[in-house]
């Protein structure tokens, strides 16, 4: 799956929260949403919105707009190594970051 494939798919099915995202297609969209916000807080500074403690107008809707988007991809991806999408929950604790990282890079199970 291309870069741009990956985005497509993950704005496709925006409130998807069924099925599986495959590997590429997860770090894809991921790097997308890396890559809009770092971009976004670019903007924002280079127009003096904004501060250091809170994000601009910019910075605060490309978040808005690729949160429910990030979240399905990820549910997905788990969905696509055999476990649960609330699995996604442990994002919330220290070591459920690594784990879920961990989890994210494993190759995909068949069904």
């Amino acid at each position: 799956m291309s870069y741009f494939d990956a985005v497509s798919a993950g704005f496709r099915n925006y409130f998807d929260f069924q099925g599986r995202a495959t590997r590429p297609e997860y770090w894809w969209f991921y790097l997308f949403v890396v890559l809009l916000g770092l971009g976004a807080a670019v903007a924002d500074m280079s127009f003096g919105l904004g501060s250091e403690e809170m994000g601009g107008p910019i910075s605060i809707v490309a978040s808005l707009g690729t949160l429910i988007p990030m979240i399905s991809v990820g549910a997905r991806r788990l969905h696509d190594i055999g476990r649960s999408g609330w699995w996604r929950l442990l994002i919330f604790t220290v070591i459920g970051i690594f784990v879920l990282i961990y989890w994210w890079c494993q190759p995909t199970k068949p069904d």
